[in-house]
């Protein structure tokens, strides 16, 4: 189950899953993984990922997530597997907390503190971890010193394993805070970098979510050009992310997300 599917040395399973995923078909690259996931612990990983992805960008599928996490919390056996299980829990009840769905903070904090106690510093892992406790400081606990500080340990570990998808957030969302303390030209740069990844990579998904958040930092009338460009995409991929809509002037009851 090795490879992102983003690159011409990928399997063609990855390669199919991330199409999938890119195109916000999340249900359907589950499935691809499905026959994989009753007994490979890195495919029930990363399904539970994929699913957890669509309550985050949805706001449905709580409980094929939930599921799905168990399976792969049972399939799991050693420090890596179990510590890459608790970074999924901590993300799941992450996504139902920001999304008002129910509030799963303690859960998220303590899950994730768990994946840190089990990951060792080098492990594959780790940058994925960092930045997810990132958007807790961020989002859940508002403590911007400490979320940028983990985004920092998540871009230098992404930057060190080639991970490009992961830098797209990175850099998206300390471009975020330099945006909070009206550091403009610090925060366009990021958003640039996390657009310029994601239309390399296809990850379509994301795209509108890196226009909006550019456009924050940009004047008009080039915020509105990128405004309009995410409102295509977000109609093209049929109203995905939900959480976007109030920033494209579409009415949503969701609020806001980190993707």
């Amino acid at each position: 189950m090795s490879g992102s599917g983003t690159t011409a040395d990928d399997p063609p399973l990855q390669t199919a899953v991330w199409r999938l995923r890119s195109r916000a078909c999340w249900t359907d690259a589950a499935a691809l993984l499905e026959p994989h996931a009753a007994k490979d612990p890195a495919a029930a990983l990363q399904r539970t990922a994929l699913l957890t992805e669509r309550c985050l960008y949805t706001g449905e599928g709580w409980t094929d997530a939930e599921d799905a996490l168990r399976s792969a919390e049972a399939l799991a056996r050693g420090d890596d597997e179990r510590g890459g299980a608790a970074c999924e829990r901590g993300h799941l009840a992450y996504a139902s907390t920001l999304l008002g769905v129910r509030d799963r903070a303690d859960e998220a904090s303590v899950a994730l503190s768990r994946a840190a106690a089990l990951l060792a510093p080098a492990a594959p892992g780790r940058p994925l971890l960092d930045f997810r406790r990132g958007l807790i400081a961020q989002n859940i606990a508002d403590s911007p010193e400490s979320a940028r500080a983990a985004y920092r340990r998540a871009h230098a570990g992404a930057t060190a394993r080639g991970d490009e998808l992961l830098l797209s957030f990175t850099w998206r969302h300390l471009a975020s805070l330099a945006l909070q303390e009206g550091e403009l030209a610090e925060a366009r740069h990021g958003f640039s970098e996390s657009l310029r990844i994601r239309e390399e990579l296809g990850y379509l998904v994301g795209t509108a979510p890196a226009l909006i958040s550019l456009a924050e930092a940009e004047p008009e009338p080039e915020a509105a050009r990128l405004r309009a460009e995410a409102g295509r995409l977000f109609r093209l991929l049929g109203g995905v992310p939900t959480w976007l809509a109030p920033h494209i002037g579409v009415p949503a009851p969701r609020p806001a997300a980190a993707g």
